[in-house]
């Protein structure tokens, strides 16, 4: 296509053909649909004229080589300002949705002016709504959103937004209930004393923390429990700490046991971060994502703070305060832990992937299974239905059942057995166990659960042992010897069945999630 000319030395029947303003602005169009058709034009291998410093930043760029050279009929201020036709095009470039051109002007003698090479944009300019809500944007999503995350990131950070906007409201309420407590506003106390106890209040507050540190690998196979846990502990600071507003004689036992329970909140909820984003982000990107959530969780806890204030200087009710604003906070917090969609199965989510591979044939997607796990199933409670790499003790009330029970894993690495008066299976370790070992012993662990809860009528006590006939509160040692031998059957069969399934629904097993005890049989 060759270069539309309007220069003043353009040939006479040019200028006579141009008689009107009209004829002008419609010249002028032509040559804004060429420019457009030049940016757009796709990239031509021949080297440009003159190479120039172009952003930094991720763009894609269309170089123009000499074929596809043409003067640039202009810049359009309005429709009837245009830059004349001494400049030419370089390249075009592409950054987040909006293009550039970059052009520069000839001196007439084949080269280029210097410092006429410059950027204009091919955009017309955003409305000031939009202009916000991309700066909004650029604050609050990550880069590449949503593609750079997964789809379970937008439930995640709605319900912390929320949850942190509570919070940040009900911090304005217990600060002032502290300062009232400890007599900064009644002038009750010197000076050096309200120091003092505040000091106590912060160091009773770190102690706490570090204890609280020595969790270790909780934080990891069990993030989402300790994630609610840390929350209730929080509200649990937060109620502690408006006491002090009924007895201010006990400002500081109170005030340090607040302060304690809030800094172990604080330390599940930095130690169970990093795993939570790391599930959000694709790619190299954890970053970003960790930013972003740390933001959008700052901008909720600074509105919850300014609505709190604005509140605050009408003196509501304490209590019924407290009240609305732990329940939208703790339920806020459970919605936000049941969102996470980890790859990962622990204790909880692998009891959830057997019970429905034993009941329907198929393991559950991430979501069903994430949903479907137990956020009460706290790590230090002592209920759990199974134990995996238990003591012997624990195991076993009388010998002879181990001695009928042991020559069924003859060839394993592991032993399982049940123990009615505890109600609950136990996988025992040997010496030589492996990772392979302990995910099929928990497997095999699950089966055997899931055969007793099936024969007992779906509970698994003592009492229902009684109930259906058998003697002396207990199953007899032949009858367990049975119920173990089948599992054996059943385990040899669909083990590798429920392995292979679970990796084609995405789920990632390591026996360090599933935290076996450290007891071995030797």
């Amino acid at each position: 296509m060759s270069p539309i000319k309007l220069n003043k030395s353009s040939t006479s029947a040019t200028t006579q053909t141009i008689k009107s303003t009209q004829d002008a602005r419609l010249l002028v169009r032509e040559t804004l649909r060429i420019s457009a058709n030049l940016a757009s034009a796709p990239a031509i291998a021949t080297p440009p004229i003159e190479t120039a410093a172009v952003p930094t930043s991720s763009s894609v760029v269309s170089l123009v080589g000499s074929e596809s050279r043409g003067r640039i009929g202009g810049v359009v201020v309005g429709e009837e300002e245009f830059i004349d036709s001494s400049l030419r095009l370089i390249c075009c470039e592409e950054i987040d949705g909006r293009r550039w051109k970059y052009v520069a002007e000839n001196d007439g003698s084949g080269s280029f002016k210097k410092g006429s090479f410059r950027a204009l944009s091919l955009q017309t300019p955003q409305a000031p709504l939009d202009e916000l809500m991309s700066f909004v944007r650029s604050y609050v999503v990550p880069e590449g959103f949503p593609d750079s995350v997964s789809p379970s990131y937008v439930p995640y950070m709605t319900w912390r937004a929320l949850k942190h906007f509570f919070g940040g409201a009900m911090g304005v309420f217990t600060t002032q209930t502290l300062l009232s407590s400890v007599g900064v506003s009644r002038n009750r106390t010197t000076p050096g004393a309200v120091a003092i106890n505040w000091i106590l209040k912060d160091g009773a507050g770190r102690v706490g923390k570090m204890l609280f540190a020595r969790q270790g690998k909780k934080f990891d196979y069990d993030l989402k429990q300790l994630r609610f846990a840390g929350d209730l502990l929080m509200e649990l600071g937060a109620g502690v700490e408006l006491a002090t507003a009924a007895v201010p004689h006990l400002f500081l036992p109170l005030a340090c046991a607040a302060n304690v329970a809030k800094n172990v909140a604080a330390v599940t909820s930095t130690s169970t971060r990093t795993p939570i984003y790391k599930a959000f982000a694709k790619g190299e990107n954890i970053g970003d994502v960790t930013a972003k959530g740390e933001c959008v969780g700052n901008i909720a806890d600074l509105l919850g703070t300014g609505l709190s204030i604005m509140i605050s200087k009408r003196n509501p009710s304490l209590i019924t305060t407290f009240g609305l604003l732990s329940c939208g906070y703790i339920f806020s917090s459970y919605k936000e832990v049941k969102s996470v969609v980890l790859h990962t199965l622990n204790l909880a989510r692998f009891s959830v992937a057997v019970e429905s591979f034993l009941k329907t044939g198929q393991v559950p997607s991430l979501q069903e299974g994430n949903m479907n796990e137990d956020i009460f199933s706290f790590p230090w409670l002592k209920d759990r239905p199974v134990v995996l790499g238990s003591r012997f003790k624990d195991a076993f009330q009388e010998p002879g059942v181990y001695l009928s029970v042991e020559p069924l894993f003859e060839k394993e690495r592991y032993i399982v057995t049940y123990n009615p008066s505890k109600s609950k299976v136990y996988a025992l370790l040997k010496d030589q166990a492996k990772s392979e070992d302990i995910l099929k012993a928990a497997f095999h662990a699950h089966v055997l659960l899931h055969l007793i809860n099936s024969s007992n009528g779906g509970t698994a006590s003592s009492q229902n042992w009684k109930e259906d006939g058998n003697l002396n509160l207990v199953p007899t040692v032949a009858d367990l010897e049975a119920r173990i031998a089948e599992t054996c059957k059943m385990v040899a069969i669909s083990y590798g069945l429920f392995k292979n399934k679970a990796r084609e629904q995405g789920w990632a097993m390591s026996e360090s999630l599933l935290n076996p005890g450290r007891a071995r049989v030797i």
